[in-house]
Order: structure tokens, then C-alpha cells, then sequence
């Protein structure tokens, strides 16, 4: 049985790596497919923004502005 190839985005090059050729801190991944890996910079952009709604939820969670459950 082979191993399934894993792809990397190096951060450095915005080259797509079948397997970890370049020193880690260079790299996004491993990614299953090379159209995954070369899409890493949308993804991470597309989860931090995501993270970044759930952590202003979470700051403003109980503050008079953000309450919903009755009368002002």
C-alpha cells in the first residue's frame, strides 16, 4: 500500500510542495490535494476573519448593545 501525497504551501516561494521540502516554518499544511495547498493563503485568510467575528461575539456577549432578550 503507497502513502497518500501530502502538499504544502511554502510561504516563501508561493510554490505548491509535493511533500515537506523546505524548512517547516516556511510551510502551510499538509494539504490532501495540490489545489487545496495553493488555496492556503484564502483559507487562513477566510478562517481568521471567521475567528475574528466569533471573538467579538464573545467580548461583547452580556454588554448592553448586544442583548436581545427583552426591552430597552
Amino acid at each position: 500500500m503507497t502513502e497518500s501525497m501530502q502538499f504544502y504551501y511554502n510561504l516563501t516561494t508561493g510554490v505548491v510542495e509535493e511533500g515537506p521540502q523546505s524548512p517547516g516554518t516556511e510551510l502551510m499544511g499538509p494539504y490532501p490535494t495540490r489545489e487545496e495547498a495553493a488555496r492556503a493563503l484564502q483559507t487562513a485568510a477566510e478562517r481568521n476573519s471567521s475567528w475574528d467575528e466569533e471573538n467579538a461575539e464573545w467580548e461583547s456577549y452580556g454588554s448592553e448593545g448586544s442583548r436581545s432578550d427583552g426591552p430597552r
